[in-house]
């Protein structure tokens, strides 16, 4: 396939359909796109404010050539697309980023395999399929310890904690017969991103780093910049830059660290694709995570990453609409806050509606308000005083 851009006027096809896509859309559009986007749902987040929304299986592969015939270039809005998907695109269009870069990523094990095998901290992990391989790799890495499914998870689905050994059945029943990474439990200080982006031609540029907490394991509020020592923040920095090296990436790639609290950096995981995280670059950044995509797989110049001022990030949960429609205008009041919905019509618990990103004369004083923020649509004006 041609390196040649993928200019202004032509059609990005995303495969995936969800609130990563449908703000990758409103950038391309905003660029000139024309934006195609295929999942197996209809009305989504994406479909919304695409162009066009083909409703069709990821296993549909004449579907996929269909849709692959009708677009100049493919790319992902999640990254548990099947590879003979990926492949079935990739024989028609150019797909970025790449294959080998879906297939390492998309799969726990895969992915802390790659990272170990080329000398990157992990925490230490052993790999089980059955439930004699699980008792063996307990032992080897010693409770406590925590087991994730290989495949298909995120915001701590198919996680599991094991305190002892006497938990073993419990947790084996629990992953229904899924091939599984068991990692020793760390004393955590703090999660962390970098979100980065490489070009076609090989230029990379990386965001200020993001201090994520979470609530039962999902996102719960994100700050930029984080408050972590510079040493760490060069070596999540370097590292960052080396995988997507390795990977021959061109996209929006994060990598998630650990930060323990003896001061050990562990590269968590690698998520292809923008990052929950990096949402607040929408707002608070020269370029967004999401413009930057499509820079990046259109084979143009990378834009500035520059931070325009200190940010913070909190997720909406379908939660906050358990006594009605939240108040929006209450939390609007609050000059510096900028509310994003993904257009999704049921509010469930645990669902990821929007979010809202406020600013500050210090990331510490962006959390307070977002925060403040959130708490407003719930208590009304009250909760501004």
């Amino acid at each position: 396939m041609s390196d040649a851009p993928v200019l202004p006027g032509s059609t990005i096809g995303v495969l995936g359909s969800g609130q990563l896509g449908r703000m990758f859309a409103i950038a391309a559009r905003r660029m000139g796109y024309r934006v195609h986007t295929l999942s197996p749902d209809t009305d989504t987040p994406t479909g919304q404010v695409a162009d066009l929304e083909t409703v069709a299986s990821y296993d549909d592969l004449d579907a996929i050539r269909a849709f692959a015939r009708r677009v100049d270039i493919v790319t992902f809005e999640f990254e548990n697309v099947p590879a003979a998907s990926a492949d079935a695109c990739a024989a028609l269009v150019p797909v970025r980023p790449g294959g080998h870069a879906l297939h390492t990523t998309q799969q726990r094990a895969r992915e802390k395999d790659f990272v170990a095998a080329h000398g990157f901290p992990v925490v230490p992990f052993a790999r089980a399929s059955t439930r004699s391989e699980l008792a063996d790799a307990v032992a080897r890495i010693g409770p406590p310890c925590v087991v994730k499914t290989a495949a298909f998870g995120y915001d701590g689905i198919g996680q599991q904690e094991l305190a002892s050994a006497d938990e073993l059945e419990r947790v084996f029943t629990a992953l229904g017969g899924q091939e599984a990474v068991v990692e020793r439990k760390v004393s955590l200080a703090v999660e962390i991103s970098v979100v980065a982006a490489r070009g076609v031609d090989g230029a990379i540029a990386t965001y200020p780093l993001f201090e994520n907490r979470h609530v039962q394991h999902v996102l719960d509020v994100t700050l930029c910049p984080a408050r972590l020592p510079q040493p760490l923040a060069r070596d999540a920095i370097g590292i960052t830059r080396r995988l997507l090296e390795l990977l021959d990436y061109v996209g929006v790639l994060c990598v998630e660290f650990f930060v323990t609290r003896e001061g050990e950096l562990f590269v968590n995981e690698l998520a292809p694709r923008p990052h929950n995280s990096g949402h607040l670059t929408f707002d608070a950044c020269v370029t967004s995570q999401f413009e930057q995509q499509v820079r990046a797989v259109c084979g143009l110049p990378l834009g500035s990453t520059e931070l325009l001022r200190p940010a913070a990030m909190t997720n909406l949960l379908g939660d906050l609409w358990a006594e009605g429609e939240p108040r929006w205008p209450a939390a609007l009041a609050l000059p510096d806050v900028k509310l994003h919905l993904y257009g999704k019509t049921e509010p469930r618990r645990g669902r990821k509606m929007g979010h809202l990103t406020a600013f500050g004369a210090t990331s510490d004083e962006a959390k307070d308000r977002a925060l403040a923020a959130r708490r407003a649509l719930r208590a009304g004006d009250g909760a501004l005083a």
